[in-house]
């Protein structure tokens, strides 16, 4: 009989690397069984997925509170599900506020776990690292700076690479087409919360640049409608399943925090990071937030590499001016292009969901 893994991704960045990860550990044993709670990318790579990521992803302080009794309904759901398959083991793949209580549930009943993506404990929480040690069998970090901070901490983690470099295209700009307008990307975010504060004042920065074809990048999971109804009648094309395209042919990019700032600088594309949260939200993050930056490009290179506009700054006139020095073939462009450069040397080569299919799988044998 095939051994038996139960999987939990609960945001689009966990499905895209935990599809990668499905697909490494059946190319180790076909007959593996995959139970799965995350998206289209790990259902389609083989995976059973029994609940969907798009019924799971609530952001901020506010939402998590006015939906806190249907994410309560969700663990328990989810503990159940998990004694029913029997699995031999849980690999978790970031989404810390669910998935460290699964960790504390499979080690009390004797299932060996694995977390995949190590949640931001040195942001905030670093408390969660005592529940960490005591839960999980095999920490897989993918930012360099987290196994030293680990090891401080007392617990001997592994840095495997960042899976991003697996499923990124390979690194280069495309050109656009003679006679068209330059492209300039828009991601506004993967959670609706996101696309409809930020987007507004993406589109109206825009505005200030005629000469150039504005394209909004649409979220795995959301309906176009909800664009639609944001975007109006302004001239700005839609893109669904093209994303890292868009940005390859873009000439720069406004980015909401999160995982598409890195994927934006990795693929090469001149950009800067836009976010704003609710009020209570950003009151809170400020208590408790404990680091300089809130992008993974600063936070990697230990210095600000891309222009980061929160709250305050992140209105449209900021933009547009940030937008026009990204644009300018000057000194600050093309010193973007070297960090950027850099920055994929600092997060070392592809191979990360190998790596630890490899470790999962090999601990399965024992």
């Amino acid at each position: 009989m095939g051994k038996r893994l139960y999987l939990i991704a609960g945001e689009a960045s966990g499905d895209l690397h935990g599809g990668n990860l499905v697909r490494e550990l059946l190319k180790r044993d076909p007959s593996m069984e995959i139970r799965a709670w995350g998206g289209d990318r790990m259902q389609a790579a083989g995976a059973n997925v029994v609940k969907h990521y798009r019924d799971l992803a609530f952001m901020g302080f506010t939402q998590v509170l006015l939906h806190l009794r249907t994410i309560l309904r969700n663990i328990k759901a989810c503990k159940a599900d998990i004694l029913r398959f029997k699995p031999d083991a849980v690999v978790l793949i970031d989404y810390p506020g669910f998935n460290l209580r699964i960790a504390e549930f499979a080690h009390v009943n004797g299932i060996k776990v694995f977390y995949y993506i190590s949640p931001q404990v040195w942001a905030w929480k670093a408390g969660r690292v005592k529940a960490i040690r005591r839960d999980v069998d095999r920490m897989f970090v993918i930012l360099p700076f987290e196994k030293e901070w680990y090891a401080e901490r007392g617990m001997d983690v592994e840095f495997v690479g960042h899976p991003l470099l697996d499923a990124l295209p390979p690194h280069g700009r495309s050109t656009a087409p003679p006679g068209t307008k330059p492209v300039v990307a828009l991601l506004p975010g993967s959670r609706k919360q996101e696309i409809t504060r930020m987007l507004p004042a993406m589109l109206a920065a825009a505005r200030e640049f005629p000469g150039h074809a504005f394209k909004v990048a649409v979220a795995p999971g959301i309906a176009e409608e909800l664009y639609h109804a944001i975007i109006g009648n302004a001239d700005v094309e839609l893109v669904r399943n093209g994303t890292y395209a868009l940005l390859q042919q873009a000439e720069a990019a406004l980015v909401t925090s999160g995982t598409a700032t890195l994927e934006t600088a990795l693929i090469g594309t001149p950009l800067a990071v836009c976010y704003g949260g609710g009020a209570v939200n950003v009151w809170l993050a400020k208590r408790f937030i404990k680091v300089k930056f809130i992008s993974l490009v600063n936070l990697i290179m230990g210095r600000e590499v891309v222009r980061e506009l929160i709250q305050g700054d992140m209105n449209p006139a900021e933009m547009a001016s940030e937008l026009r020095r990204l644009l300018d073939d000057g000194p600050y462009r093309q010193r973007m292009f070297a960090d950027m450069a850099q920055l994929r040397e600092v997060l070392g080569g592809p191979g990360a969901s190998a790596h630890v299919a490899d470790r999962v799988w090999k601990s399965l044998q024992g």
